[in-house]
């Protein structure tokens, strides 16, 4: 009879189990300690690779942000009683009168642009993001990068050589009968749209292209026509997007100040235009800063809107990542 050998621990089975413990109880080492090190640098290497855009922030929009808002609730330099001295005359003042009307004016200009801008801008980013030729989407892209930013004097002049009192078009085909005006409420609201279309079509373009197939394969299956997979299946998820860009288009037509000021001047209510002539001395004595009274309104309407924009991007990126 054959008597089987004892077992005897390994040296390697002893270090496992803390080097004197039971033979076979060996506890291996948990992979969560390295894989929480990695996140840990991760998130280092990526705070640090943003603390350039948070520098730029703090220097380029935060310190000017708190100058504006500290001379919105204090008295001017050439007040009477001097200046330095908490005050909500100005900010009352920005919300009255002219003022007011700008504000409101400003607001209905922007929300009317941004609408039709996104009506527009829509279909023909369509057109865009379904276009066989490659070469197509990227022209239309990259002019629609060059024409969004495209504006001030520079678009002033071509819209008033173009549709102009005097203007080739205007003349040519007789617009004045017909009582186009360039110089109008309306005449800066086609002028606006010639820069938000192009934004809507950058900004909604990424959406249409997240649409998956199979989602219109499905309707197509189920016997929906193309109204339908529209009605029921991309608007709803195109929905979030479209707000995020009536809201973006809204705050590039309200902070919009050059091309108005060179066609319309002060004919037009405008905020931007009134803090234009503030700033020029257009105020009476002692209100000085009433100008950034204004600007401190139009910082609050702009955080409104990038409040209302961020999380209908985050919902929409849900759906199409």
């Amino acid at each position: 009879m054959t008597t089987a050998p004892t077992p005897v621990p390994t040296s390697t089975a002893a270090d496992l189990s803390g080097g004197g413990g039971t033979p076979g109880t060996a506890t291996p080492a948990s992979p969560a300690a390295p894989t929480a090190n990695r996140r840990r640098k991760a998130g280092t290497r990526a705070w640090l690779g943003a603390l350039p855009l948070m520098v730029f922030f703090a220097v380029g929009f935060g310190l000017p942000a708190i100058a504006i808002a500290i001379g919105a609730f204090t008295t001017s330099s050439d007040a009477p009683n001097g200046g330095g001295t908490f005050t909500l005359s100005n900010l009352t003042a920005s919300l009255q009168g002219g003022y007011l009307t700008a504000l409101l004016g400003s607001i209905k200009l922007s929300a009317l642009t941004a609408l039709v801008g996104t009506v527009l801008g829509l279909p023909l980013a369509q057109a865009v993001a379904t276009s066989r030729w490659r070469f197509v989407r990227e022209a239309v892209q990259s002019g629609s990068g060059v024409l969004a930013n495209f504006g001030g004097v520079p678009l002033a002049f071509m819209f008033v050589a173009t549709l102009g009192n005097a203007g080739e078009v205007t003349t040519g085909l007789g617009l004045k009968k017909y009582g186009w005006s360039l110089y109008t409420f309306d005449g800066l609201a086609v002028v606006y749209l010639y820069f938000l279309i192009p934004l809507m079509i950058l900004t909604i373009t990424p959406a249409l292209e997240g649409l998956r197939v199979q989602w219109r394969e499905a309707a197509a299956n189920n016997g929906a026509t193309t109204f339908q997979y529209w009605r029921h299946v991309a608007l709803p998820v195109l929905l979030p997007s479209l707000l995020g860009g009536y809201v973006l288009l809204f705050g590039a037509s309200f902070a919009a100040y050059a091309t108005a000021e060179a066609m319309v001047g002060s004919s037009i209510p405008l905020i931007s235009m009134q803090i234009g002539d503030a700033l020029s001395g257009n105020v009476l004595v002692g209100q000085g800063n009433l100008a950034l009274a204004l600007g401190l309104d139009m910082i609050v309407v702009a955080c409104l809107v990038m409040a209302i924009y961020l999380p209908l991007q985050r919902r929409s990126a849900k759906w199409l990542s």
